[in-house]
């Protein structure tokens, strides 16, 4: 796998991503730390280069393996804070659904209500923003899509193959339970960002701003 650091919806500038906190997985309820396993690599953008990460997910047995990315806080100049993300993502042996619905515990996590490894092109997914196991009444959440996609072996970027919506961001609030829905309208891979649900507020003196996010795949149907 990869970790980038980047605008992936308008094939945007990449940004120097710092070693994460954490980088581990979850197999069938048990945890294995994975960070031994990044390699820093040098990221080509469409519009400018970046530091990020190779790393190894032993992916072996039936069923799903959740990894969680917990970044070092990065200070947005241009906002004036900083900015830490727990980052899930979801790989599928076989098909055999294991650990997808389970809450993981993050500061600030999006639990799936539908299983992020095969969801349809036409259907929708549901997320549930989470802070320390808590609902977060009425987040707001942004979706994203990666329209140009890596090509892993370069470190490089492909074409971009949508634009970004002429409106701007794609913005979701969620319910009094913290419930949200999105209708996927292309087969890819598609992002979900909880902004600033995290407990903490400060980092170093400064404002922190924790997010969490969610990476699902959806596909046509055959």
């Amino acid at each position: 796998v990869k970790m980038i650091f980047w605008h992936p919806f308008d094939n945007g500038p990449v940004m120097d991503m710092a070693p994460p906190l954490e980088f581990y997985m979850i197999h069938r309820g048990e945890q294995t730390d994975l960070s031994a396993s990044l390699t820093p690599i040098t990221f080509q953008g469409a519009e400018n280069s970046a530091s990020g990460f190779d790393a190894t997910v032993p992916v072996r047995r039936a069923g799903d393996y959740v990894t969680v990315t917990v970044t070092t806080p990065y200070f947005e100049s241009s906002e004036d804070l900083y900015i830490q993300q727990f980052v899930t993502a979801f790989l599928s042996h076989s098909g055999v659904p294991t650990d997808w619905d389970e809450p993981l515990g993050l500061p600030a996590e999006i639990r799936p209500l539908v299983r992020p490894t095969n969801v349809l092109v036409g259907s929708t997914f549901t997320g549930q923003v989470l802070s320390n196991g808590e609902p977060v009444p009425h987040a707001e959440v942004e979706a994203t899509y990666i329209a140009a996609a890596p090509l892993m072996a370069e470190n490089t970027v492909g074409p971009a193959t949508v634009a970004p919506p002429v409106g701007g961001d794609v913005s979701i609030l969620a319910d009094a339970n913290g419930v949200f829905t999105f209708g996927i309208p292309r087969a890819g891979v598609w992002g979900f960002a909880a902004i600033g649900v995290g407990p903490e507020e400060t980092y170093e003196g400064e404002e922190l701003e924790q997010t969490a996010v969610i990476w699902i795949r959806a596909d046509e149907l055959k």
